[in-house]
């Protein structure tokens, strides 16, 4: 049984001190890498994508379209700084898009 602190803690010191507890930062990570891609993206380009994958800071990115998959090759560092930087945080150091 974890053990009890009786000082008062904020909810979100709360969370984050649970979510350190409990090893799930990563998980996290890809819920927020998927919504910050749809999100950042807009409809599209969500159209055309079929699977986001984060594995070992390497973002894998399923797309239906091969003329949308060129066109997002070109600018590739730009997409991993925009999303890094709407996550908060390196998350992403490699985007392959297939």
């Amino acid at each position: 049984m974890a053990k009890r602190n009786n000082e008062n803690l904020s909810i979100a010191d709360a969370l984050k001190e649970f979510v350190e507890t409990n090893k799930l930062e990563h998980g996290l990570d890809v819920v927020n890498v998927r919504d910050t891609w749809k999100s950042m993206m807009g409809n599209g380009v969500n159209n055309y994508t079929t699977d986001i994958q984060l594995k070992n800071n390497t973002l894998y990115v399923q797309l239906s379209s091969s003329v949308l998959r060129e066109e997002l090759s070109y600018g590739k560092e730009k997409i991993i700084t925009l999303l890094n930087e709407s996550l908060g945080k390196k998350v992403i150091s490699k985007l392959v898009l297939r």
